[in-house]
């Protein structure tokens, strides 16, 4: 292998397959690794969830009082929605 194909992502199906098999066998391989990716949602979750998280340290760390409003203002609408929901409910 050589330095370029091992720096392809999984779902890349490598150039240069002569044999049809191989070519075959280095398609689905990609495939089911495209899948995989997509279908996996909790790993999504947690690297989306990981870009926030460090979107936001960003943010507080160049705009502290932003930061701070930001946040009460999260709770305030998390509040928000959890008395309207328990009303709703309770009706």
């Amino acid at each position: 292998m050589t330095n370029s194909e091992q720096q392809l992502p999984r779902t890349v199906v490598p150039g240069g397959i002569v044999d049809p098999v191989q070519s075959a066998r280095a398609e689905l391989k990609a495939a089911l690794a495209a899948i995989e990716v997509k279908g996996n949602v909790p790993r999504r979750l947690e690297k989306a969830s990981q870009r926030a998280a460090v979107k936001a340290r960003a943010f507080a760390d160049r705009n502290p009082v932003g930061a701070i409003a930001a946040a009460i203002g999260l709770a305030a609408v998390a509040g928000s929605l959890v008395w309207v929901i328990a009303r709703a409910l309770s009706r």
